[in-house]
């Protein structure tokens, strides 16, 4: 399937407890499975690392591997 231009990857900044867009888009990446992550569906990131994650699972596995 094509990807319109209206589903580009928005670029975010990530802050404890919020996100800030930096460039618009429709979804981000998690970090780990590559999975698409719509924005209203983000719910997971690291302020540390900068990176969205997919799952809560996801996330913690991420962050004890890094810790």
């Amino acid at each position: 399937m094509l990807m319109s231009s209206g589903d580009k990857a928005a670029k975010l900044y990530y802050a404890p407890g919020s996100f800030r867009v930096l460039r618009p888009g429709q979804h981000v990446f998690c970090a780990v499975s590559g999975e698409v992550i719509p924005l209203e569906d983000l719910r997971y990131w690291s302020a540390e690392h900068q990176e969205a994650y997919a799952s809560p699972d996801i996330a913690t596995r991420r962050l004890l591997d890094q810790g």
